[in-house]
C-alpha cells in the first residue's frame, strides 16, 4: 500500500513553514530534512527500508518562539498522524497517572480518524446518491407503503427478539404474509418517477432543508468506564454493536429537518460502506511508518539524581521513554503498533536545566539538536505582517463579522512590536505570545462595543497605540498582572 507522503523537497517544506512561522531557519531545515528522509525511505526496497531509522530531534528554546507550531505545521504537510503530548503528564510505572505508552495508543486513534475521513471522502459521491434517495422516500408522501406481516405480541418483546437473534432462529410467528399489492399502472409509475425527480432536484438545491421529516436511527449507548489494565488506568468504551451486548443500540424515531437528516444519514451510509478491519489495518501501518509524536516540556522531567519529593518519578519517566523512542511494540485496541519508525520531536525551554541533565541514554536517542533563537523586535514586526494567520488578520476577520473594519498603519504595527519586546524584557519572556496580550488590551474597547457601537471603521496609528498601552508598559508592577 502506498502511503500518502508529499513529494516536497526540503526547500519547499521550509517555504511552506515560512507562511506561518517567522525565523527559526535552523529548526525548519532540520524538520524539513527529517520529513524528506521519510519520503526517501519509502522509495527503497522493503528489505532495505527496515534498516533505516528516523533521526529524532530535540528543539531547545524559550517559550513562544515557534517550537510547537513548527511540529504541527509539519504534520499537516506530511498528511501524517500527529499528536502533541507533554512530558509532565506522564508518571513512572508504579505511580498513579498516565504511562508513556498511552501516547502511542492516542497516536493510533488519530490515525484511525484520519483514515476514516479519507475513506469517507472517497465514497462521498456514492453515499450522497443513497442519502438523496432515502430523503426522497421520506418526502414522497404518495409512494406505496410496504405491507408488513402481522406478528404475535410475543415477538414484539425486545428480549425475545434478541434471544432469537442470538440462537440464529428465524422469527416465524406462524401468520401468513399478506399478498403484495397489484403492480402499479404504467401511467402511475411515470407520474411517480417524475414526482421523485422533482423532489430530488429540490433536495439538491436546498429548497426543502427546513422541512421536518421523521427518520429511524440507532441510539447507541456508549458507556465509558475506567479500568486498571496492563497499560495503566484507561478509559474503556463498551462496544454496543455486538449481539448480546449488555448495552444494545435502540432504534428510535426522531423528527429533524432535512438538513439534519442528511448529516445523520450520511454517517449511517458511510459506516455501512467502510470496512472497519481494513481501516484499522491501514491506521496501524500509518502510525508505524509515518506517525509523528511531539513531546513538549521535556526539560521539566530533566532532574538530577538524588532528588526526592514530588519530582521523584522524573528520571523514571525518562527511563520509560527510552524503549518507546528506541523502538518497541505497544498494544492498542486497533492492533499492536511498533514504534521503530515513528518520528519523535522533543522540545523544551531548558532555562532551569540543560539537555545534559537528561539521562545519557535518552540524550543518545535524540541525536539532532536544534536551538531556537529569542525573537527580536524585527521578528515581532514580521509576525504582525507576514504570516498567513497573523494576529492582525485574525482580528480583522473576527470584527468583519460584526461589520466593523479595523486598519493598522505601519507605525502602529512597529509600536506594537516595540512595546511587546519591552514588556518581555521587563517581565517574563513569553515570546510571540506577548503579542496576544498586547493586542487584546489594545482592542478591548473595540471588541466590546462592536455589536452595538455606531463606529464601523477604526484606524490605529502609532500614537493611538502608545496612548493605550505605554502607561501599562512603563508600570512594571501593573504590566506583570495585565500584560
Amino acid at each position: 500500500m502506498d502511503l500518502p507522503l508529499e513529494e516536497l523537497t526540503p526547500r519547499q517544506i521550509v517555504s511552506e513553514l515560512d507562511r506561518y512561522i517567522v525565523g527559526q531557519d535552523a529548526a525548519k531545515r532540520a524538520v524539513a530534512v527529517a520529513l524528506r528522509n521519510r519520503f526517501r525511505r519509502q522509495q527503497l526496497p522493503a528489505h532495505e527500508r527496515e534498516d533505516i531509522l528516523p533521526k529524532n530531534i530535540l528543539m531547545i528554546g524559550p517559550t513562544g518562539v515557534g517550537k510547537t507550531e513548527i511540529a504541527r505545521r509539519l504534520a499537516q504537510l506530511a498528511k501524517a498522524p500527529f499528536i502533541k503530548v507533554e512530558a509532565t503528564k506522564f508518571t513512572e510505572v508504579g505511580y498513579v497517572g498516565r504511562d508513556v505508552e498511552s501516547m502511542v495508543r492516542d497516536l493510533a486513534g488519530v490515525a484511525v480518524r484520519l483514515v476514516e475521513k479519507e475513506r469517507a471522502e472517497a465514497i462521498r459521491p456514492e453515499v450522497e446518491r443513497k442519502v438523496v434517495q432515502r430523503l426522497v422516500n421520506l418526502l414522497d408522501e404518495d409512494r406505496p407503503k410496504p405491507k408488513r406481516s402481522k406478528r404475535s405480541p410475543l415477538f414484539e418483546n425486545p428480549i425475545m427478539k434478541q434471544a432469537f437473534e442470538i440462537f440464529g432462529q428465524k422469527m416465524d410467528d406462524g401468520y401468513p404474509e399478506e399478498p403484495e399489492s397489484a403492480p402499479v399502472a404504467n401511467d402511475d409509475a411515470k407520474r411517480r418517477l417524475q414526482r421523485r425527480k422533482r423532489l430530488e432536484k429540490r433536495i439538491l438545491s436546498g429548497d426543502v432543508d427546513e422541512t421536518i421529516v421523521e427518520i429511524e436511527t440507532d441510539e447507541p449507548s456508549h458507556p465509558f468506564v475506567q479500568v486498571f489494565s496492563a497499560q495503566g488506568l484507561e478509559e474503556m468504551g463498551l462496544d454496543s454493536g455486538n449481539v448480546g451486548s449488555p448495552f444494545p443500540a435502540r432504534r428510535t424515531t426522531r423528527s429533524v429537518t432535512v438538513a439534519e437528516a442528511r448529516e445523520i444519514l450520511m454517517a449511517e451510509e458511510s459506516a455501512k460502506l467502510i470496512d472497519r478491519s481494513s481501516v484499522n489495518r491501514e491506521a496501524v501501518q500509518r502510525t508505524e511508518q509515518t506517525g509523528i509524536i511531539f513531546i513538549d516540556e521535556l526539560d521539566k522531567v530533566a532532574g538530577k539524581n538524588g532528588q526526592s519529593g514530588p519530582d521523584v518519578s522524573r528520571e523514571g519517566v525518562q527511563r520509560d521513554l527510552l524503549p518507546i523512542i528506541e523502538g518497541s511494540t505497544v498494544a492498542t485496541k486497533f492492533g499492536p503498533v511498533k514504534t521503530d519508525h515513528v518520528l519523535f520531536i522533543a522540545a523544551g525551554a531548558f532555562h532551569m536545566s540543560k539537555p545534559s541533565d537528561l539521562i545519557p541514554e535518552l540524550q543518545g536517542r535524540l541525536p539532532i539538536r536544534v536551538e531556537l533563537e529569542n525573537l527580536t523586535e524585527a521578528d515581532f514586526r514580521r509576525i504582525l505582517r507576514e504570516p498567513k494567520n497573523a494576529l492582525t488578520k485574525q482580528y480583522q476577520l473576527l470584527l468583519g463579522t460584526e461589520g466593523v473594519a479595523i486598519e493598522f498603519t505601519e507605525d502602529a504595527l512597529d509600536e506594537i512590536a516595540r512595546l511587546s519586546v519591552e514588556v518581555n524584557m521587563k517581565t517574563e519572556n513569553i515570546g510571540a505570545r506577548r503579542l496576544h496580550t498586547v493586542m487584546e488590551k489594545l482592542l478591548e474597547e473595540v471588541l466590546y462595543d462592536a455589536p452595538d457601537g455606531p463606529v464601523k471603521c477604526v484606524r490605529f496609528d502609532g500614537e493611538t497605540v502608545r496612548n493605550r498601552i505605554s502607561g501599562l508598559v512603563n508600570d512594571v508592577d501593573l504590566s506583570r498582572y495585565i500584560l
